[in-house]
């Protein structure tokens, strides 16, 4: 059921997602001081390509930096980010195969404007009572 919503999702937003992701994480990558968010971008466009079956867990040791990175990057990239998955939800939801793939869309919005201090991890490798802040 999975790959079946994956490939769903790809066709209809995931890829173009995932693009805009890549394309601000290679910029990002330009200069040494935004490695770290070229980074999250990258680690977000692997996510938005194929999300269901992945699940979202706070970072262990993420402290002050990782706020003040969430911060920059809300201002920076998050707010944009945030509005293609608006709109790509908005393209879902004309028909009816596409609405639960718009809602995971939206599902997706707050690791976008808040990135740092979160990990992507399979669902499979989540640990017994470990709760996913969320997942698909």
């Amino acid at each position: 059921m999975r790959t079946l919503l994956n490939l769903i999702w790809l066709v209809f937003g995931g890829l173009w997602l995932a693009i805009g992701y890549f394309v601000f994480g290679l910029l990002a990558c330009v200069l040494i001081v935004t490695i770290p968010f070229g980074v999250a971008s990258l680690r977000m466009a692997k996510y938005a390509l194929w999300p269901f079956g992945s699940a979202v867990v706070e970072k262990r040791g993420a402290g002050a930096g990782s706020a003040i990175g969430n911060v920059i990057w809300f201002l920076v990239a998050g707010v944009w980010l945030a509005i293609g998955h608006v709109v790509t939800a908005l393209a879902q939801t004309i028909t009816i195969v596409g609405i639960p793939v718009a809602l995971a869309n939206i599902k997706m919005i707050p690791v976008t404007c808040f990135p740092f201090g979160k990990e992507i991890v399979p669902r499979s490798s989540l640990a017994p009572g470990q709760r996913p802040l969320h997942s698909f």
